[in-house]
């Protein structure tokens, strides 16, 4: 009988497909690291698991991003790179997702015939369909901007343990049309989740270990979901939502535009005690010429007043920014300009780029700044950003800090969590666990990051 029963439970066993290997690479923004998970997720019903081996994979996805310099240039060259693993194994799929997909679409397949699957950001929910027609040999792509809700297509997200810190997207697209922007192009119009859908994720989220959640959108401050009664609920209340959630113990957003921190989301900086001391705004420059040639629908001094409101509510925030040196028809004087709002604010945090053209944008069909001008530029701001980076991090010597544990440090015996202020803080002697919310005393300050002691 025991035979029997061996043989029944080998011959299931050899019934049962071995599951196939899914390897995405991420590129771009915290958006996109949400999107790979949820991709991942959609495709885990058609038998795939998650590898970290490209080759062993079954398919690779290459979720792409728009926003950095020669992006499209960048997968292509990747995509050749894949070319001998595909020579390798004639069965595996190739898939790009993401912006430059929806940018690039069809050309993708003309340029790189062994891709089997193109999807944009905004039909994800579509990818085990599209995979099943790769799997019969076809080309499967699309990038439409569909009316359907992506969000209520996707399966239900998998009850795994999850590390303490995750993202949750609650808005994507944008109507701010800066000129040298592709996102309107990419991601389409802005839309919002309604706040029943954001809430039932995050407490399905805590349930699963997560503590801290990022709120996402590509001009997040703009959310405008509706609530279970039809009403229009704005980022503030969403935020004040999330707070009465039993287990979540931190609430950060973004990215935000300047024009869309209203009174209520400025309030609850100072009065939501979740709402973490940290604040992304990019103000892109301190010229009012340039603001006006980039679209951006806001002045330095409007900025600048925007900033003080922030700082009247909480005193103690920390404040990030992005910058684009070298926009077209810059001068010395406007860089100027922008050197001196980076004085005035004092930018714990910053992302600085030299502008690079978009196809498509209108910035794309002016005259661009002397590359080695742009280039000289971007090294005397990013010298003043560090210098403030430094400063502010040197000042919290000495400080104590709440820091949630997030995993184990390069050394034996330390943990590595991030502060209130997002500042990364390492800990020696076995402080905590994963997940653990415990007061820091800072003892030093690195370039990048933080050492302390329990408190």
């Amino acid at each position: 009988m025991s035979d029997l029963k061996t043989g029944q439970t080998e011959q299931a066993a050899a019934d049962t497909p071995a599951p196939k290997k899914l390897f995405i690479k991420t590129y771009g923004c915290q958006m996109n690291v949400y999107d790979s998970e949820r991709m991942a997720e959609a495709l885990g019903g058609q038998g795939y698991v998650a590898t970290e081996d490209m080759g062993d994979a079954d398919m690779i996805l290459l979720n792409t991003c728009h926003i950095r310099e020669r992006a499209a240039e960048k997968v292509y060259h990747d995509l050749g790179r894949l070319r001998p693993l595909k020579d390798a194994n004639p069965d595996l799929k190739i898939g790009v997702a993401g912006c430059v997909a929806q940018a690039e679409g069809q050309e993708i397949i003309r340029r790189q015939p062994m891709v089997d699957l193109v999807v944009g950001p905004q039909s994800y929910h579509r990818l085990p369909e599209l995979e099943a027609k790769a799997g019969k040999g076809g080309k499967a792509i699309d990038t439409d901007f569909p009316q359907e809700d992506k969000f209520e297509h996707l399966a239900a997200r998998p009850k795994a343990r999850r590390a303490p810190a995750a993202f949750l997207t609650v808005q994507e697209g944008c109507d701010k049309f800066c000129a040298f922007c592709v996102v309107p192009y990419t991601r389409g119009a802005e839309v919002s989740r309604p706040v029943e859908r954001v809430l039932s994720e995050a407490r399905d989220l805590v349930e699963r270990g997560v503590r801290e959640i990022t709120l996402l959108g590509q001009n997040v401050n703009a959310y405008h979901g509706l609530d279970a009664n039809g009403r229009t609920r704005s980022l503030a209340d969403l935020i004040w939502a999330l707070n009465e959630v039993d287990g979540l113990e931190r609430i950060r957003f973004t990215t935000s535009h300047p024009n869309d921190m209203t009174d209520d989301l400025i309030e609850a900086h100072g009065s939501c005690a979740k709402l973490m001391p940290y604040l992304h705004l990019p103000v892109q420059s301190g010229s009012d010429h340039i603001l006006k040639r980039m679209n951006r629908s806001h002045t330095a001094e409007s900025y600048l007043r925007v900033i003080e409101r922030i700082r009247a509510a909480r005193p103690d925030i920390l404040l990030s920014g992005d910058f684009i040196v070298g926009f077209p028809e810059e001068s010395e004087a406007d860089f100027q300009a922008t050197l001196d709002l980076i004085r005035e604010v004092r930018f714990g945090q910053a992302y600085s780029f030299k502008y690079s053209t978009r196809p498509g944008t209108p910035a794309a069909e002016r005259p661009l700044v002397d590359d080695a001008v742009a280039a000289e530029r971007l090294a005397r701001l990013q010298g003043l950003l560090t210098e403030q980076q430094r400063a502010i991090q040197d000042e919290m010597i000495g400080r104590e800090v709440s820091v949630m544990f997030e995993r184990k440090g390069r050394h034996e015996g330390q943990m590595v969590g991030k502060s209130e202020y997002l500042h990364a803080v390492h800990v020696g002697d076995n402080p905590a666990g994963v997940g653990e919310i415990r007061r820091v005393r800072i003892t030093d300050s690195s370039s990048n990051s933080l050492r302390g002691i329990l408190a």
